[in-house]
């Protein structure tokens, strides 16, 4: 971002930017942008510190007497899209690895779909005109290409449903064949929708402690 070179990142610094979905909200846009569901977009601000030395070109006095100020603004957009639920993409035993126990170590099975890759082509193509209005030079997309669970909060594994032989948790997020376990984390959803599920987290565990208090008192085990 060109220009505020008298503005610093200390002190009174930029704060941060969020971009609800827009993606796919009605019927008037279903199906036109080549993937369902949608994302949100998060942004930062900052000015580049010392360690661009790393990449930028000099050596001894004169690299330090650059570096002692900032560099340029840039600004940063990242889209957090919803990962659809797929009987490909699941956890079960390993058939020959164990732990220190005996017991049979997890094996995830999990990778991006169609739908998620579109997504992400979507994004980078969304926030580049966005940086592009605002006046942003040299604007460059990029998609690290990160796995599945590396930071947008997959969820899922043990789903939540009224029968045992489809789901593993009933409507507290008590297990259908362990009544005194209780998992109240993302692992009774079967979506990750595209926004941070931390309250939604604590309003679970919230309803499942209450519920699993109300059976102690009635005497129930």
């Amino acid at each position: 971002m060109p220009g505020l070179e008298d503005k610093y990142t200390y002190g009174r610094r930029p704060t941060g930017a969020y971009v609800p979905r827009f993606r796919n909200l009605g019927t008037k846009s279903d199906g036109k942008v080549g993937f369902v569901r949608g994302y949100g977009v998060q942004a930062g601000s900052g000015r580049e510190g010392w360690i661009r030395g790393a990449s930028q070109p000099g050596l001894g006095a004169d690299l330090k007497r650059q570096l002692r100020e900032p560099g340029p603004w840039r600004i940063t957009m990242q889209g957090y899209g919803e990962c659809l639920p797929r009987h490909e993409n699941y956890v079960d035993l390993h058939p020959e690895r164990t732990d220190q126990w005996g017991i049979p170590l997890l094996q995830i099975k999990c990778a991006w779909s169609a739908n998620e890759r579109a997504i992400r082509e979507d994004v980078k193509a969304q926030t580049a005109e966005m940086l592009d209005a605002a006046g942003c030079k040299d604007v460059q997309p990029y998609d690290d290409d990160g796995p599945p669970g590396f930071s947008v909060h997959e969820m899922g594994t043990a789903r939540m449903g009224r029968d045992p032989k489809t789901s593993v948790l009933n409507a507290y997020n008590q297990t259908h064949d362990v009544p005194n376990l209780f998992v109240t984390d993302g692992a009774c959803m079967a979506s990750s929708s595209c926004v941070n599920p931390s309250l939604t987290y604590m309003a679970l565990t919230a309803r499942a402690v209450d519920h699993a208090v109300s059976e102690l008192t009635r005497g129930a085990r």
